[in-house]
C-alpha cells in the first residue's frame, strides 16, 4: 500500500510536529487527518461528509445564512472618522509605496481618507490653516500592513488560553516550561476557565525532550481539575488524567471515526494525546465562552494586530462560529481593523444561498471569496507532492509523496462554481502535485467563462515549480507564500522533508518577481503569530533556526518585501483602490516606525519599532 491518496492514508496521521511520525505508525483503514480543520467540531465533520461524498450531511451540519450583519443605530467608529478634521502628518520619511512616486514630505487626512499627497507646501496649501500639524520627528510613515491571510477568530478563540509557543513566539523551550506556564496561568485566572486549565501552540518538535506531552506529564501539574492543551498543528490536544476520567475516557474506549486515541505502549490505557476527531470527545466539555467574553478575545487579538502595524486582518476558511462571531462584531461596531473573510469551501452553497455581497464593506468586514483546502503541510509530510519527500516517514512506502484531499474532478467543480458566481477563490496549496491541481481547475474554467480580473491565489505555495510560475502568471493567478517557514521548520525542509534542492526552493519570491507578478507574504496565524516584521526578516534573509542560509538566491529586498504586506496584499483583497499605498484618494491607514526598513541592515528588520498604527485617521496602537 503506498498511502498516496486520502482512501488509502491511515488513521495514525500526526500534526504538524515531525517527531510524532517516529512514535506512531500509520494504520489501515480510516480516514486521515485530511478531515480536520481548525478548532471546530462542527467543521470537522462537515469537512469529513463532503470529503466522503455525503453533500447533503454536511449541508445539514454546517448551514447557515449568509445574511448582513445589521450595524447598531448610532454614530460608528467610521462614521467619525468620515466626520473628522484635517490632520498633516511631515517631518519623517514618508514611504508610500506608489512606485510613481515612492516618497513624499507630507500627508493630509481628512474624513479617515488621504487628501493630499507631496511636499510640504503643496500639502499645507490643500490642508488649510487650521489644520492639526503631526511631527513624525525624523520616523517612517507607511501604508499600514496587511495580513492577507491567517484566521483572525480562531486566534481570538485561542487568546483565551495559555501561550505555550515555542520561543521566540512564545516561552517554551522544554516540558518543565509548559508545567511552569500552566501553574502560573491557573493562578493568574484564579484556577482556570470553568476549572479547566487550558493551553495551547505546544510543539514537541521543538522541545528539548524530542518527544509528545502525555496526561503523565499534565498530571505533574495537577490530577486535581482537568488539564487541556491544543498541539500548534490543531490537529491533537493532549488533556491529563483528570480530564480523561471526566470524558469518560478509558481502556474500553474505541477510537472515534477520524480520529485516534493514542495508548500507552503494550496496553490499551490512553496516554492523554487526542488525534483528529477524537478531540470531538473533549470539545464539548470544553468551558464555552460567551459571545461577549468572544467579543473581548476578538479585541485582545486586534490590539496585538495593531501592535505590529496591521490594519486589515484575513478570517481565511471561515467557519460557523467564526462568521457568527465577526458578523456580531460588526453589528457592535467592534472591529477596529478591519477584516476579510473567506468561507471555508463546505459552504458554498450556504454562500450562494445567503444575502451577503462579496466585496461590500459591514462595518469594516468583508466577504472576500471561497478558500479551499488540496493539501497538508510540508512539515507533517502531508503535503502533496510529485516526487518522494526525502526521508520518507515511518511505514509509508519509498515513492511517498503526501495525498491529495480531494479529487481533480471535485477540485475542477469547486473553481467552476466560485467562478460562475463571480468569487474568488484561494486554495491551500504546499505541495506542487496540489498546486498542479489547483491550476489545473483554473485553466479549465477560464477557458469555460474566458479571461477575467479574478486574481485566484495560491496560499502558502512552498513547493512552486518554475513552470508552474510561468502557467499562473499567464492565468493570472497569485501566490501568497508563508515565507516565515523559512525560519520555523527551514532546517527540517532542507534535512528531512524535501532536501538540499527542493528545501532552497520553499516560498520562491524571488522567481516570481523576476517573472513581474504580484506576490504576498503571510504568516498564517495562529500557526505562527502574524508579525509582519517576521514577514520582512525572514523574506530579506531566510535564515533557519540555525543560522543557515536556505536558498539564498530566493532573498528579496526590504522594498521588495513591503510590498507583499501593503500595495500587493491589497491587490489580492480587491482593495488597492481603497489600500495598500499612500496615495489621494485612500484610506488613511498608516503604521509609524522609529527606523527606515529600507535603510536599516536587514538583520535589524526583526526588531522594527512600531510607534504608532492609524486607521482610517484613528489612532488604534501608540507605544
Amino acid at each position: 500500500m503506498t498511502h498516496n491518496t486520502p482512501e488509502d492514508h491511515g488513521t495514525g496521521c500526526p500534526c504538524c510536529s515531525p517527531y510524532l511520525w517516529g512514535n506512531r505508525r500509520p494504520r489501515d483503514p480510516g480516514l486521515s487527518r485530511r478531515g480536520f480543520f481548525g478548532a471546530g467540531a462542527a467543521l470537522t465533520a462537515a469537512a469529513l461528509s463532503v470529503l466522503g461524498g455525503k453533500k447533503g450531511d454536511a449541508a445539514g451540519l454546517s448551514a447557515l445564512a449568509f445574511t448582513a450583519p445589521v450595524i447598531a443605530a448610532g454614530e460608528t467608529r467610521r462614521d467619525r472618522a468620515a466626520a473628522a478634521g484635517v490632520t498633516v502628518y511631515r517631518g519623517g520619511t514618508i514611504r508610500t509605496m506608489n512606485e510613481e512616486t515612492p516618497l513624499a514630505e507630507a500627508v493630509a487626512v481628512r474624513g479617515g481618507h488621504i487628501v493630499a499627497v507631496g511636499t510640504e507646501a503643496e500639502v499645507a496649501a490643500r490642508a488649510g490653516g487650521d489644520a492639526r500639524i503631526v511631527d513624525l520627528e525624523g520616523r517612517t510613515m507607511l501604508p499600514g500592513f496587511i495580513d492577507c491571510h491567517g484566521h483572525i477568530s480562531i486566534t481570538a478563540l485561542l487568546m483565551g488560553f495559555r501561550n505555550l509557543a515555542p520561543r521566540p513566539a512564545g516561552p517554551i523551550g522544554c516540558i518543565a516550561d509548559i508545567q511552569r506556564e500552566l501553574v502560573l496561568y491557573r493562578d493568574e485566572t484564579g484556577g482556570g476557565r470553568g476549572g479547566w486549565l487550558l493551553g495551547a501552540s505546544y510543539d514537541d518538535s521543538l522541545l528539548e525532550e524530542k518527544r509528545a506531552l502525555t496526561c503523565a506529564d499534565l498530571d505533574e501539574v495537577s490530577t486535581e481539575q482537568p488539564i487541556l492543551v491544543y498541539h500548534a498543528s490543531l490537529h491533537v490536544v493532549v488533556v491529563n488524567s483528570n480530564a480523561l476520567s471526566l470524558l469518560g475516557i478509558g481502556a474500553d474506549t474505541p477510537d472515534p471515526q477520524g480520529g485516534v486515541i493514542r495508548r500507552w505502549p503494550g496496553t490499551k490505557e490512553p496516554n492523554g494525546i487526542l488525534e483528529e476527531g477524537a478531540i470531538s470527545l473533549a470539545l464539548p466539555r470544553l468551558p464555552q465562552p460567551s459571545a461577549d467574553e468572544l467579543l473581548v478575545l476578538l479585541d485582545k487579538v486586534q490590539d496585538q494586530y495593531a501592535a505590529w502595524g496591521i490594519t486589515t486582518a484575513q478570517d481565511g476558511a471561515t467557519r460557523r462560529p467564526d462568521y457568527d462571531l465577526l458578523t456580531l462584531a460588526a453589528s457592535r461596531d467592534r472591529l477596529r481593523l478591519d477584516i476579510v473573510a473567506y468561507p471555508f469551501f463546505t459552504h458554498m452553497d450556504d454562500l450562494a444561498n445567503g444575502d451577503i455581497e462579496m466585496r461590500r464593506d459591514y462595518n469594516g468586514l468583508k466577504f472576500g471569496g471561497v478558500k479551499l483546502m488540496l493539501d497538508g503541510s510540508p512539515q507533517a509530510k502531508t503535503a502533496w507532492l510529485t516526487k518522494p519527500y526525502e526521508v520518507v516517514p515511518p511505514g509509508f512506502a519509498p515513492d511517498y509523496s503526501g495525498y491529495r484531499i480531494v479529487d481533480d474532478d471535485t477540485a475542477a467543480k469547486l473553481v467552476d462554481d466560485a467562478f460562475g458566481n463571480g468569487w474568488q477563490v484561494y486554495a491551500h496549496c504546499n505541495g506542487d502535485a496540489a498546486a498542479d491541481q489547483f491550476i489545473g481547475a483554473i485553466g479549465k474554467a477560464t477557458e469555460k467563462y474566458g479571461p477575467a480580473d479574478r486574481r485566484s491565489t495560491v496560499i502558502h505555495a512552498q513547493t512552486l515549480r518554475e513552470d508552474q510560475l510561468d502557467l499562473m502568471a499567464k492565468l493570472g493567478v497569485m501566490p501568497s507564500y508563508f515565507v516565515s517557514h523559512t525560519f520555523y521548520w527551514g532546517d527540517w525542509h532542507r534535512d528531512s522533508v524535501l532536501g538540499p534542492e527542493r528545501g532552497a526552493r520553499i516560498s520562491p519570491v524571488r522567481s516570481t518577481i523576476d517573472r513581474g507578478m504580484r506576490y504576498t507574504l503571510h504568516n498564517d496565524s495562529p500557526v505562527v503569530p502574524s508579525d509582519c516584521r517576521m514577514l520582512l526578516w525572514a523574506a530579506t534573509n531566510r535564515k533557519t533556526r540555525s543560522g543557515k542560509v536556505l536558498g539564498g538566491e530566493q532573498r528579496i529586498t526590504a522594498h521588495e518585501a513591503l510590498r507583499g504586506i501593503t500595495i500587493d496584499a491589497a491587490y489580492q483583497h480587491f482593495e488597492d483602490d481603497l489600500k495598500g499605498s499612500i496615495e489621494e484618494g485612500k484610506f488613511a491607514d498608516f503604521v509609524i516606525l522609529k527606523e527606515d526598513p529600507e535603510t536599516i541592515a536587514t538583520d535589524a528588520l526583526l526588531n522594527l519599532t512600531v510607534v504608532e498604527t492609524i486607521k482610517r485617521g484613528e489612532t488604534i496602537y501608540r507605544a
